[in-house]
């Protein structure tokens, strides 16, 4: 279009807002224009963007009058659209002209030379600064984006990193971004030096921190890197170390971070002023304490005569908090004052409360249950909503939520109800974890190379808390097939009902490899009633059919009891059991006790005995990341009426679950044929040590552990000694995995004899302990 050169025009370029101001105060009144009726509005310069954007930003339509601050409101929206980096907005009898000039989008967005970062990462944290495939292209955006990047090296320790952005205009008025990146190698800590100590070694104090000069881990974990946030975690360590023995005015007085000329080399120095020791020589209680003052006094932990230990402030704090919220006080203040005589290195300690006001639950929220129902969550509770706020009810209830297995967090959280003075609301908040299982279990021998098992279940089917189960184990030696189920709220009273209908296939380890095994149908029921929030009794019933099949080459055992009892026997056991848990969680436990005691009485039938299987768990807090855990189980059997104990009856031993590094069911007696046949009495114990996996961040569920397992199997007959005990030690690795609790370990026997077979490597997904 032919536009004359004499047409009043506004424009907008890189400063359209300032120019827009200057219109409306008549700075550029040479361009101003008598107001007017619009007969047409026309876009020019469109190149991608549709014209139906362009009008939706004006301010006027044919028919209205256009003014110069509607012109300049205009330009105001067509520049804050981000599309366009020139607007003019012509007018000529009756007719406005909006001419644009588009900005280049951007096609592509490439890194070259880029190691340290996931590229694709990058690319959605560009987008946060405007930079992105479609976008509008920006110079100054991308010049942030740059020093954004370099800044991310920085916090990797890559000084030396250099970044060049190059720009490549492309057809359709479009351009390619592209970050060229020399990373260079990382400036790594050289020296850490702490000055002003004169209490401990700078050795002592240089093995609280994580970074250092050259740890064996650094590799993986770069603690060789310098960290801002790293330092500033370490010198809180330091802090907390001197705190907790005594130095009460220990202070940081300054640190120097220098690196060398080539950017290759970091030097870190820390100035302390170590103080003075103070001890305590005495803990008063001031303050409201309801009248209870000799109950708050049995909490304090902290011992006159002994070195100021913050930790144990802040222990003692934290538990007259808690006796508080247990009478209702859920917002009580315990705060605690010391008073120094520096001439003396003395210190009292005061412990003021403010136990404010008695509050109770007025509603309890669920949020994060994207399946499980919240019934199924609610049941759990112990406390309930109108009723008195109870610290300790509410941490039971949120142990038994955490019980369930169903979820991987659990955190429940109290907030005031606004406009009242005594009343909360509580907020459970849980994260699913998939609740479906499927078991696969390996394990390898030189004898047997490599052997599997599995199963399939659903710990809570479609949310209900309901367990079903199919359980397929097709290993060489034991071949099972199992349908299970469980309501464990089958009344409302909490009683629980399990059935099972299950069919076994055994073959019991046989050096001669012949084709024999034992097949078990049966069915089961079994109730669970619970006395106390620990404590629960199961009692039922069953009936099952052992058949022993094949003939060639049968165990000597099994030979004289089928000669003795025929082919088949059947069996009605009844079952009587009881359990304990008082772990803080089935997951991942790190503190409490699991106990459990199993009896089977099968008093009818061609197969009578009675067989007990008692089970103890303990697991013991050492630190925050540090947890000791113990599991030692006990099996026994005999046979009643004047009969054996059944052979298809017996305990077994060796691998996951019992002693590792020896072959699955390897353990106790071995008949004469070479058959690994087990026995009527077993004992097991295994220790280990969790330590968090390097790395694992928030991840509470990946735990490395050592471990040391005894054990062995008795056949009747044999005398029960210590000496026939076998051992072994080893490594291993734990993961509660999207599809079921994953256990590898890896170890070798310390006791054993040469008949044993040895499996080092073991590992099972589905395992518990």
């Amino acid at each position: 279009m032919q536009v004359p050169s004499r047409r009043p025009t506004f424009r907008s370029s890189l400063l359209p807002v300032a120019l827009a101001t200057a219109l409306q105060f008549g700075a550029a009144a040479a361009w101003a224009v008598e107001p007017f009726v619009l007969k047409d509005i026309r876009v020019e310069g469109l190149q991608r963007t549709e014209a139906g954007t362009v009008f939706a930003a004006l301010p006027f339509r044919i028919g209205d009058t256009y003014t110069d601050d509607k012109g300049a409101a205009a330009l105001r929206a067509l520049f804050a659209t981000g599309l366009f980096s020139d607007v003019r907005i012509e007018v000529e009898n009756g007719v406005a002209v909006v001419i644009v000039d588009e900005r280049a989008v951007i096609a592509s967005i490439d890194f070259v030379g880029m190691r340290e970062f996931e590229k694709d990462a990058m690319v959605r944290a560009l987008k946060d600064f405007g930079i992105g495939e479609g976008l509008p292209f920006d110079r100054a955006l991308a010049d942030r984006a740059e020093q954004e990047l370099k800044r991310q090296y920085l916090t990797r320790s890559l000084y030396g990193a250099e970044i060049v952005t190059t720009v490549t205009p492309q057809e359709r008025n479009r351009v390619n971004v592209t970050f060229t990146v020399t990373e260079g190698a990382p400036a790594r800590i050289r020296e850490i030096r702490i000055t002003g100590n004169r209490v401990f070694s700078e050795g002592t104090l240089k093995g609280l921190f994580d970074l250092n000069e050259g740890g064996w881990l650094n590799w993986y974990l770069k603690n060789d890197r310098y960290s801002r946030a790293k330092l500033n975690a370490d010198i809180e360590k330091l802090r907390a170390f001197y705190l907790n023995r005594g130095y009460l005015e220990f202070n940081v007085e300054s640190t120097q971070v220098a690196i060398s000329p080539d950017k290759r080399d970091i030097t870190i120095t820390v100035n302390v002023s170590e103080g003075q020791l103070y001890t305590v020589t005495g803990v008063r209680l001031e303050g409201e304490y309801l009248g209870k003052e000799e109950d708050f006094k049995t909490l304090v932990t902290i011992r006159p005569g002994e070195p100021y230990r913050a930790e144990e402030v802040a222990e003692t704090t934290r538990r007259f908090v808690e006796r508080f919220g247990q009478f209702g006080y859920a917002f009580a203040k315990v705060d605690a004052q010391t008073d120094i005589d520096r001439e003396k290195g003395q210190v009292v300690l005061t412990l003021a409360s403010d136990p404010q006001r008695r509050v109770y639950v007025r509603r309890i929220n669920i949020a994060g249950n994207t399946r499980t129902r919240d019934e199924v969550i609610r049941r759990e509770f112990r406390q309930f909503e109108s009723s008195w706020y109870d610290a300790q009810k509410i941490k039971l209830s949120r142990d038994r939520v955490d019980r369930l297995g169903y979820f991987s967090e659990v955190s429940v959280d109290s907030v005031e109800v606004p406009g009242t003075a005594d009343q909360v609301d509580l907020t459970i908040t849980i994260k699913e974890r998939p609740t479906g299982n499927l078991s696969l279990g390996a394990g390898f021998s030189s004898s047997d190379k490599l052997s599997f098992t599995g199963s399939i279940r659903q710990e809570n089917i479609f949310g209900s808390g309901n367990y079903l189960g199919v359980e397929v184990n097709t290993s060489k030696y034991n071949r099972t097939l199992v349908l299970s189920t469980v309501d464990p709220y089958f009344t409302i009273d909490g009683i629980s009902r399990a059935i099972d209908v299950y069919y076994r296939t055994t073959r019991p380890l046989n050096s001669q490899g012949e084709d024999y095994q034992l097949v078990t149908p049966g069915v089961a029921i079994r109730f669970g009633v619970p006395f106390s929030e620990y404590d629960t009794v199961f009692f039922g019933v069953g009936a099952e059919r052992t058949q022993i099949k094949g003939a060639r080459a049968l165990p000597n055992n099994y030979f004289l009891y089928k000669k003795s009892f025929g082919e088949s026997s059947t069996s009605v056991p009844l079952t009587l059991g009881w359990t304990r848990d008082q772990r803080d969680s089935a997951l991942v436990p790190t503190a409490g006790r699991y106990q459990r005691i199993n009896v089977d009485y099968a008093f009818a039938g061609d197969a009578r005995y009675l067989r007990l299987n008692a089970q103890v768990q303990q697991y013991i807090p050492l630190s925050r990341r540090f947890t000791f855990g113990v599991n030692a189980e006990v099996g026994w059997g005999k046979g009643l009426s004047g009969r054996g104990y059944p052979i298809f009856k017996n305990f077994y031993g060796g691998g996951l679950g019992t002693v590792r590094g020896f072959d699955q069911g390897s353990l106790g007696p071995v008949d004469v044929t070479g058959a690994y046949i087990g026995g009527n009495r077993r004992f097991n114990i295994n220790n280990e040590l969790y330590v968090p996996l390097p790395g694992a961040g928030a991840d509470r569920t990946l735990r490395m552990f050592g471990y040391v397992d005894a054990g062995n199997v008795w056949g009747e007959g044999q005398k029960v000694t210590v000496s026939s005990l076998r051992a072994s030690a080893g490594l291993g690795l734990s993961w509660i995995s999207p599809i079921g609790p994953l256990k590898i370990s890896y170890g070798t026997p310390v006791r054993k004899r040469p008949e044993d077979r040895i499996q080092r490597l073991q590992f099972q997904l589905g395992t518990a302990f």
